[in-house]
């Protein structure tokens, strides 16, 4: 039970009263990031598909387990505030009547990112130094209280959207963007993201509970491991930590709470499930160092092999699974491979590969938008994204089991 003033009002105003918070997601992902908040242990209230992402209501707990388990949001932002502002003076007063140390530690002056459209109040710069002021003013005027939570070596982090002079304000729950689940520390050129694979796994209907997976240009391993936390039920977030530890009204309590929660419907898979291989020897290293480091061994195997080398027979009865496998690949388009028409060659090299060789099997492909071509061996279903600035594509089908095409 809160003992001071200070934690009484947190729990008035932040704990105890319901929130509106916002999960970011990569453009053209928003219908998969819905479902998934709708899935959610958190029964949220009034949730919105918008451009961008998903808005929904809950408690600060909410979030918390928003940010463990969603595997296809970015990042997790809380609301603050509300206001319209056509000049400085009124942003400045606006800014003034904002109880700071509801959200923010003391003496730690958080970074501020802005993004304006159609509003009189334009230049970040000036409206950054604005907000930092008027905390800085904020946290001047307040005795110390030594019941306010102090962490010196973290920065908190307000995002600023101002459309049509409306400003909306918000606190970042998450911290280290979302597709960190805190598994890699290694990289491989130009790598998919956690949160892709997420929502690749998402549109093939892929649980991992009856399907093998093979991932044959797995690069730094992301699509093998973001299956095995699938297949065992670990969480997105479960090996990371996040913004909101560090927020004055956390609760470790019920984080644990939520925690303990999660952990017990986490399980360990005694068959390998996921096969990834690749041509560079070190990444393949890498890999295997990653997958023991996580105790992954009993669900991944890793291989120091081209794609072009293997087929359907290299994975006999499919492990024993009762269906068809899915095969993922993220091959290498743009910068990596030089032009356009190097990467459609290989597109239909790929396509032709698994014409041949992986009959019946399901398989999801990334690919640029500027290479889909409309000749196909077999049909496929198109899902355009925008990743790191390119405009891509999720290509999904399964290999006909018949010579009907070519």
């Amino acid at each position: 039970m809160p003992h001071t003033a200070y934690e009484k009002r947190v729990r008035r105003r932040i704990t105890g009263r319901t929130q509106l918070f916002f999960a970011v997601v990569t453009p053209g992902l928003e219908d998969l990031l819905h479902q998934e908040i709708l899935s959610l242990p958190i029964a949220p209230e009034n949730t919105t598909k918008v451009q961008g992402g998903v808005l929904f209501q809950g408690k600060v707990h909410d979030g918390y387990k928003a940010n463990l388990h969603v595997r296809t949001a970015s990042r997790i932002l809380m609301r603050i505030v509300e206001f319209k502002a056509t000049n400085f003076r009124q942003l400045k007063k606006k800014l003034s009547g904002i109880e700071w140390e509801l959200y923010l530690q003391p003496d730690m002056i958080p970074s501020v990112n802005v993004s304006a459209r159609h509003s009189r109040l334009f230049h970040s710069d000036a409206i950054e130094a604005c907000f930092q002021e008027a905390i800085q003013l904020r946290f001047g005027t307040l005795s110390q209280d030594k019941q306010m939570p102090i962490t010196k070596n973290f920065q908190h982090a307000l995002y600023v959207r101002i459309a049509d002079d409306v400003f909306t304000v918000s606190i970042d729950s998450s911290g280290e963007l979302l597709y960190k689940r805190g598994l890699k520390t290694h990289a491989a050129l130009a790598p998919v993201r956690e949160t892709i694979a997420a929502a690749i796994f998402m549109l093939a209907g892929y649980s991992g509970v009856s399907t093998i997976l093979v991932d044959p240009m797995c690069g730094s391993g992301t699509f093998a491991l973001e299956a095995a936390m699938i297949i065992n039920k670990i969480p997105a977030g479960w090996f990371r930590k996040f913004g909101f530890e560090e927020w004055p009204c956390f609760r470790p309590e019920m984080w644990n709470h939520i925690r303990r929660e999660a952990e017990e419907k986490i399980i360990c898979l005694d068959r390998i499930s996921v096969f990834s291989s690749d041509t560079d020897e070190i990444a393949c290293r890498r890999l295997a160092d990653a997958i023991s480091e996580n105790g992954f061994q009993n669900t991944i195997s890793v291989s120091n092999r081209n794609f072009f080398d293997i087929s359907a027979a290299d994975f006999p009865s499919q492990a024993g699974h009762e269906e068809a496998g899915l095969i993922v690949i993220n091959p290498p388009y743009g910068i990596r491979i030089g032009t356009p028409g190097n990467s459609k060659n290989i597109f239909n090299n790929i396509l032709k590969k698994l014409f041949f060789d992986f009959a019946g099997w399901k398989f999801a492909l990334i690919v640029p938008q500027d290479i889909m071509g409309k000749s196909r061996p077999f049909p496929l279903k198109t899902y355009p994204f925008s990743h790191g600035g390119v405009n891509l594509v999720i290509a999904l089908g399964r290999v006909p089991t018949t010579v009907d095409c070519i």
